[in-house]
C-alpha cells in the first residue's frame, strides 16, 4: 500500500487539480509519473451501464458491455429482505469490478415525497428506516468487491421538475428525522466509501457546494471521511466548491479543462484567492479511497459478470419484489391447464407484456445480456400444451421516449422539461388506434379461458429528468381494463410501474399484481407468481393513494413550488413529517393500498402478543421487545412481513412511524416465535435546541402489524427518563 501522505507531497498543484475533476465522462485524471491511475466510475443502480467514448456520449458498441440487469431499487425494496439487498449489492459490485470499474453510482435512496417524481423507480421507499436498512446491506455487498458504492443524491433530491435549479426549503427537524437518516445509515453504518451530491439547492447553496450539508453535517457532525462526488453537472461555483463542496467534480460536457475545479480553480490558486491547502484534503480523500479499493496493490479482485449465479439471484429478487394486491375471489394462482385434448387458451393483453425496459429511464439504463418479457415468461411456463396469444390492447403513442431514442443525456443540464401533446395528432392518429386496439381485444375475449392484462407505466414516464403531471395510467389503459372487466370474469391485471397510479376500476378487478421493473428474469418471476410456482411475498414500500388530490404535497400545496424573486423555483416542504403513510394514518385519509401491504397465497395468524421493557438507567440504555407467535395456517409455504411502528407523544409527530420489520419464512402449518427489539434511538426525535436526538419521558404507542393499516396489536409503554443520543 502506498504512503498516501507521502504521495500527496509529491504532487504538483496541476496534478492535484487533475485528480479532483473529470478527465473523461466517467473518470478523473490519473498521474502516470506516480503510477496513480484514473478513478473509473459507472452508472448505475440497476447494473453497470454500457461503455461510452471518453469525451462523447456515443456508445462504443463493441458488444463487450452486456451485463446482468438487476431489478429497480423499488422492486428490491418491495422484498423487505435485507439479505436479498446484500446479494443485490454483491452482484452489482462484482459486475462493476468485472467491467473494470472502481465506483458504481448506486444506490439511489432519496425519499419518495411525491408519487409524481419521475425517478421514483430508482429509489426505495417513502420511509427512511426501510430505505436505510436495505441500503446499508446493499452497500456492504457492493464493497466486498474492491468497488466503492456511491450513495445518491445527497440530499433532498425529491423531484425531477427543474431539478437543476430548484431550492428545497426544509425545516431542521424534518431534515434530520425524515430526509437524512437513510443517508446516515448507508454512509456511517454501511460504510459507503463515496456519496454523490444532488443537483438541487438547499440552504441557499447548490447541494454540491453547500457548506450546511457537506461541511457542517457530513464532515463535522457525522465525521464522514469518504469521497463526495458531484452529480454530473452539479457544480456551479469554483470558490464555494473548493472551500466547502465536493471532492470530485464530474459533468456531462467534454470541456474538462473548463470544469469549475479545473483551470478556473488553478487560476484562483495562482492569484492567491484560494489557498492550495483547500484542495489537499480532497486529493487525500481520493487517494485514500483508491488505496481502500486496492488500486495501488498488485492483487485486486477481478470481478465477473453475466454469470448464471447472478442471474439466479436476480430472479429470486424479482420473485420476492412482486406484490399481490388483490385476490378477493382466490382466483390466483392460475392453472396451466395441461390437457392436450382440450388445451387451455390464454389471451395476454397490453404493451408491457412484450415491452422490455432495460434500455430506458435515464442513467439507470442497462445494456442487458437478455431481458425476459412477461409474455415470453408466460409462454415458457406454459409450454406447448396450452395456447397463449397476444394483443397490444393499447397504443403507445410516444415510442421514442419509451425506448431511449431521445438523447436525454445531452440535454440533461436544461431546465425546461415541459411536454406538450398535439391535440390534432391525438384526435386524428392516437384516438382511432386506441379504439381499434380495444375493439380487437373485446372481439377476441370470448374465445379464451383466461385474460391477463399487463400494463402500467414505462420509461417515458418513469424516467430521469421528468416528473409526471398526474397519476393516471397513460394510453387510455383505464378504459381497456374497465372494458375487459365487463367482458370476462376471468381477468388478471398486472401493472409494471415505478410509482403509484390511480385505479378507478379497482372494484371491478378481483386479481391484481403490482411490480416495478424487475430485471432480466422479470418475465420468469411474473409467470411463476401467476401460475403458483412462487408464493408472492412482496410488500409495498410506498402508499398507493386513491387519487393525486389525496396526496400530502397536494394537500399542503407543496409541489412543485413557486418561482422566487431570485429567478429560481423554491419548494417549501410545508407538510414536514407528514409524508406517505405518516400523513394518511395521521389524518385518517382513505387509501387504495397502504404502505407495507401485500397478500400471499398462504394465510397467517399471530397470537400471544407481549411487550417487555428494560430501563437500564445505570448504563443509560432502554430496551423494549415486542414478541408474538406467527403461524402459517395454510397448506403451502409462505412468507409474512411483520412491521413495528412507534407513536411519539410530541406535537407535530405523525401517528406512527416504522421502526422495525422482519420478513419471516414459514413452512405449511409452521409456527415461529418472533421478537422485534427497540432501543432508545427508536423513540427519539431531533431537538433543535440541543442539536441532537433525544428520547423524552412520556407515553409511547406501539403498533405491530402487516401494513400501516393492518394493525394486529396495539399497546402503549411509559418511558420515565430522558435519553440523549
Amino acid at each position: 500500500m502506498k504512503n498516501i501522505q507521502s504521495l500527496l507531497k509529491q504532487l504538483t498543484i496541476e496534478e492535484k487539480i487533475k485528480i479532483i475533476h473529470g478527465n473523461g465522462l466517467f473518470q478523473n485524471g490519473g498521474i502516470e509519473r506516480l503510477n496513480i491511475p484514473p478513478l473509473v466510475m459507472s452508472d448505475g443502480p440497476n447494473g453497470v451501464r454500457q461503455e461510452f467514448q471518453n469525451d462523447d456520449w456515443t456508445p462504443i458498441n463493441d458488444s463487450g458491455d452486456y451485463v446482468t440487469w438487476l431489478p429497480s431499487n423499488t422492486c428490491l425494496a418491495s422484498t423487505w429482505n435485507p439479505e436479498l439487498a446484500y446479494y443485490f449489492g454483491q452482484i452489482l459490485g462484482n459486475e462493476a469490478r468485472g467491467r473494470g470499474k472502481d465506483v458504481i453510482l448506486a444506490p439511489g435512496i432519496n425519499i419518495k415525497r411525491t408519487p409524481l417524481c419521475g425517478r421514483n423507480f430508482e429509489y426505495m421507499s417513502e420511509d427512511p428506516i426501510l430505505t436505510g436498512t436495505l441500503a446499508t446491506s446493499l452497500v456492504r455487498g457492493i464493497q466486498e468487491n474492491d468497488v466503492a458504492a456511491c450513495v445518491k443524491h445527497f440530499a433532498l433530491n425529491n423531484q425531477e421538475f427543474e431539478r437543476m435549479s430548484v431550492e428545497a426549503e426544509v425545516d431542521e427537524k424534518t431534515l434530520y428525522e425524515l430526509y437524512l437518516p437513510a443517508f446516515h445509515e448507508a454512509l456511517i453504518e454501511g460504510g459507503s466509501l463515496t456519496v454523490m451530491g444532488a443537483y438541487n439547492r438547499f440552504d441557499g447553496d447548490f447541494c454540491c457546494e453547500g457548506k450546511k450539508l457537506l461541511q457542517d453535517i457530513l464532515r463535522d457532525e457525522w465525521h464522514y471521511d469518504g469521497v463526495v462526488v458531484s452529480d454530473w453537472g452539479g457544480v456551479h461555483n469554483t470558490e464555494q466548491t473548493a472551500l466547502y463542496g465536493v471532492d470530485l467534480e464530474m459533468s456531462v460536457t467534454p470541456d474538462f479543462d473548463n470544469y469549475k475545479l479545473a483551470e478556473p480553480l488553478h487560476e484562483k490558486i495562482k492569484s492567491g484567492e484560494i489557498p492550495e491547502s483547500a484542495i489537499d484534503n480532497k486529493v487525500l480523500r481520493i487517494l485514500t479511497l483508491m488505496s481502500h479499493l486496492r488500486m495501488f496493490s498488485p492483487v485486486r479482485r477481478p470481478g465477473c459478470f453475466n454469470v448464471s449465479r447472478h442471474q439466479s439471484i436476480v430472479e429470486q429478487i424479482a420473485e420476492e419484489g412482486i406484490v399481490l394486491l388483490k385476490n378477493d375471489k382466490n382466483y390466483l394462482p392460475l392453472s396451466t391447464g395441461q390437457n392436450t385434448q382440450n388445451p387451455k387458451k390464454i389471451l395476454v393483453v397490453g404493451d408491457n407484456a412484450t415491452r422490455t425496459h432495460a434500455c430506458g429511464g435515464g442513467s439507470s439504463e442497462v445494456k442487458a445480456l437478455y431481458d425476459i418479457s412477461p409474455l415470453l415468461g408466460i409462454r415458457m411456463a406454459l409450454g406447448g400444451n396450452a395456447r397463449c396469444d397476444f394483443l397490444p390492447g393499447y397504443y403507445v403513442d410516444n415510442e421514442k421516449n419509451v425506448c431511449g431514442e431521445v438523447d436525454w443525456q445531452a440535454d440533461s443540464l436544461q431546465t425546461d422539461y415541459s411536454k406538450a401533446e398535439n391535440q390534432s395528432q391525438f384526435e386524428n392518429e392516437i384516438l382511432p388506434k386506441r379504439k381499434q386496439y380495444l375493439k380487437e381485444v373485446l372481439d377476441a375475449v370470448p374465445g379464451y379461458d383466461e385474460v391477463i392484462f399487463i400494463g402500467g407505466l414505462n420509461h417515458a414516464y418513469d424516467t430521469e429528468g421528468f416528473d409526471r403531471t398526474d397519476m393516471k395510467l397513460p394510453y387510455g389503459q383505464d378504459e381497456v381494463i374497465t372494458a375487459l372487466s365487463d367482458a370476462t370474469e376471468h381477468l388478471t391485471v398486472i401493472l409494471i410501474h415505478g410509482s403509484p397510479v390511480e385505479m378507478p376500476w379497482i372494484d371491478k378487478v378481483h386479481s391484481l399484481i403490482s411490480t416495478s421493473y424487475c430485471g432480466m428474469n422479470g418475465g420468469h418471476a411474473i409467470a411463476k407468481v401467476i401460475f403458483g410456482a412462487v408464493n408472492p411475498s412482496g410488500r409495498l414500500t410506498e402508499t398507493y393513494p386513491l387519487c393525486l388530490a389525496d396526496t400530502p404535497t397536494e394537500a399542503y400545496h407543496s409541489y412543485p413550488g413557486e418561482m422566487g424573486e431570485d429567478g429560481h423555483r423554491h419548494v417549501t416542504y410545508s407538510e414536514k413529517l407528514m409524508v406517505g403513510y405518516r400523513y394518511y394514518t395521521s389524518k385518517d385519509i382513505p387509501v387504495l393500498f397502504p404502505f407495507g401491504y401485500g397478500l400471499s397465497y398462504s394465510t397467517f395468524v399471530c397470537r400471544n402478543f407481549r411487550v417487555t421493557q428494560r430501563n437500564m438507567s445505570s448504563i443509560g440504555e432502554l430496551q423494549v421487545t415486542v414478541s408474538c407467535e406467527i403461524q402459517n395456517t395454510s397448506s403451502r409455504d409462505g412468507k409474512e412481513t411483520l412491521q413495528l411502528y412507534v407513536g411519539i407523544p410530541e406535537p407535530e409527530q405523525p401517528k406512527m412511524s416504522l421502526r422495525r420489520f422482519e420478513k419471516i419464512s414459514l413452512k405449511a402449518t409452521e409456527t415461529k416465535e418472533v421478537s422485534l427489539i427497540l432501543t432508545q434511538k427508536d423513540f427519539a426525535t431531533y431537538s433543535i435546541k440541543r442539536k441532537c436526538f433525544v428520547t423524552n419521558p412520556g407515553t409511547y404507542e406501539l403498533y405491530l402489524g402487516t401494513s400501516a393499516l393492518d394493525i394486529l396489536y396495539h399497546t402503549s409503554i411509559e418511558i420515565t427518563q430522558e435519553y440523549a443520543l
